[in-house]
């Protein structure tokens, strides 16, 4: 399993509507091929990141473009393009 973890800054005003915005787009972001776990954390300064796991690396790297169409959608609302890094799972619990 892979991690990519995308950070993002938001334009000051714009979290309401960068959460509907993630909301819309929820089906094409669970659609992607290999998705298993998809995480939207952000700060009330609009700081935060994504962390999507899936199948692997390759598979990360082939959704590379759709990836980048989905973050264009919130071009107006952020304050600097995000930041992506790829990290091979070492563990991933859950209750």
């Amino acid at each position: 399993m892979f991690a990519r973890v995308t950070h993002f800054q938001m334009k000051p005003d714009s979290t309401d509507d960068a959460m509907a915005m993630i909301e819309k787009l929820k089906p094409q972001i669970m659609a992607l091929p290999g998705m298993h776990q998809f995480i939207n954390a952000m700060n009330s300064d609009g700081h935060g990141c994504v962390v999507a796991l899936v199948e692997s690396r390759a598979t990360s790297d082939a959704n590379a473009e759709a990836v980048k169409a989905l973050w264009s959608s919130f071009s107006d609302m952020l304050a600097a393009p995000p930041t992506a890094e790829g990290f091979d799972v070492q563990v991933n619990w859950a209750p």
